[in-house]
């Protein structure tokens, strides 16, 4: 990068410098020329005046044409007069050999503009020629020819072009120069940005770009990469969390698993207590198996496509039956379930992923709501989206572990296992069907009060057509 700012630098140099030298070149060109066009005019002003004023004064004509000339030390010019007829009436000494009289431009009834011309030695000329009337009201008329030596002009221009080239070379090796150490100065902040990333490693999340000292363009990306390692620091930690909450998981119904054969083998025992060692193996591994279950589902909802068959869907009828179903549970642990929905409310969503979600839900009020309490469905369209609501009587959770309460694996009691309570995956499974849907799923509680957990889910999700086609991905409920 500092290469090609280097590069662009000095190309943009040179590039202004060599239009200043061109346009200061044009302009001292056009001085010299000016005032040679000047001079020849202000010739033939005087031999016009003098035919006007003193026809009859050939001497003073003379001495004009044949030694004005002399009085010019740094450049020769040539004065010719000539008549009607074309005869040279006077012309300065020396003048033929250089310009001849049909060299110079016709000037019609007026003066010619300049032009410039080279004589057979290759000595460059300003030429010009203008008709003068001779007496005062005459109608005879002479042809002025005038030139003027340009050799010292020449020189002027060449030696400007000489010192212009060196400069020009300077100029822009100078300009490459201090350009690329700007430019190595500029991109400093980002070799430092660069060596700090280089230094980041899992067991070194910690490390920040001071919020100070970048440049104005450089500090949004210093906040910004620190915001990225925040994200990863956070990342990286919760997945530490998830691996030793997952190994703990799993731990404990293989520790029964092996306890229970261990203890079968041990010695001889009769059928009924090897069938009872037998079925408490078959409900640790189905412990096991919806642990596992889970976790695939999760995993695989991850995916940039995930599962979703999308349906129209009657949300007040799938809380009824919902509610029907675990009725019987509520009923023997003298829980109500009661389901508030303000008539029919379809909407488009998966509707396996629906009951799931919700039967997730239930299944966590009942827990938790003790004998005489109640558990509330509700549903209702808010700022199209339809919203539903799934709120207890129960114990309520502390203030401090709600942040985490959607988080894989995680208990409130951490003192229950997987035999004494869920395994921590029934609310991240909720997050995440809600997610899938566009949605976003939250939760409030207050101790000894009761829980809400509320699902806000689009009318009809990006992509959705309604009959009832997969459209982000064919994963099975597990």
């Amino acid at each position: 990068m500092a290469t090609r700012l280097t590069a662009w630098y000095a190309s943009a140099s040179a590039a202004i410098l060599l239009a200043v030298a061109v346009a200061l070149y044009l302009a001292l060109s056009a001085s010299l020329e000016r005032e040679d066009d000047e001079y020849l005019e202000d010739q033939i002003a005087i031999l016009s005046g003098i035919l006007r004023e003193r026809p009859m004064d050939e001497a003073a004509l003379r001495q004009e044409v044949e030694w004005e000339s002399l009085l010019r030390s740094h450049a020769k010019s040539y004065v010719r007069l000539v008549d009607a007829t074309g005869r040279v009436i006077g012309e300065t000494p020396g003048m033929p050999g250089e310009l001849c009289a049909a060299a110079f431009p016709d000037p019609g009834d007026d003066r010619s503009p300049g032009l410039d011309l080279r004589g057979p030695s290759g000595t460059p000329y300003r030429v010009m020629s203008a008709r003068a009337r001779v007496g005062a009201g005459g109608t005879e008329a002479r042809m002025v020819q005038v030139a003027l030596d340009q050799t010292a002009e020449d020189r002027v221009l060449g030696g400007f072009r000489l010192v212009t080239l060196p400069v020009l070379v300077a100029g822009v090796v100078l300009s490459g120069l201090v350009g690329r150490r700007i430019a190595r100065r500029g991109l400093r902040p980002l070799g430092q940005i660069s060596e700090a990333a280089g230094r980041v490693r899992s067991t070194t999340l910690s490390e920040r770009l001071s919020p100070s000292g970048w440049p104005a363009e450089l500090s949004e990306l210093a906040s910004t990469f620190n915001e990225m390692l925040e994200r990863l620091e956070e990342s990286f930690g919760r997945i530490s969390r998830f691996s030793a909450d997952l190994a703990h998981e799993l731990r404990t119904p293989i520790h029964n698993l092996r306890g229970e054969a261990e203890v079968a083998l041990s010695r001889a025992r009769s059928p009924e207590v090897y069938r009872e060692s037998l079925e408490s193996c078959v409900e640790e591994c189905e412990r096991l198996s919806r642990i596992i279950d889970s976790l695939l589902f999760l995993a695989r909802a991850e995916r940039p496509a995930g599962p979703l068959r999308l349906e129209s869907v009657d949300v007040a009828r799938e809380l009824i039956l919902i509610r029907e179903f675990y009725e019987p549970v509520a009923t023997e642990g003298g829980v109500e379930i009661a389901v508030e929905v303000p008539g029919s409310l379809p909407v488009v969503l998966d509707r396996t992923f629906l009951q799931r979600a919700v039967g997730n839900l239930v299944e966590n009020a009942l827990a938790h709501t003790p004998r005489g309490g109640r558990i509330v469905l509700r549903a209702g369209v808010e700022g199209g989206a339809v919203r539903l609501d799934v709120a207890d009587t129960g114990c309520g959770i502390p203030a401090e572990h709600l942040p985490r309460v959607f988080d894989r694996l995680y208990r409130v009691d951490s003192s229950r296992t997987a035999s004494t309570g869920g395994a921590g995956l029934g609310l991240s499974i909720v997050k995440t069907i809600a997610e899938l849907h566009g949605g976003r799923a939250s939760i409030e509680s207050r101790e000894g009060e009761g829980t809400r957990v509320t699902l806000l889910l689009p009318l009809a999700p990006r992509g959705a057509s309604g009959d009832g086609s997969t459209r982000r991905g064919e994963i099975t409920e597990p």
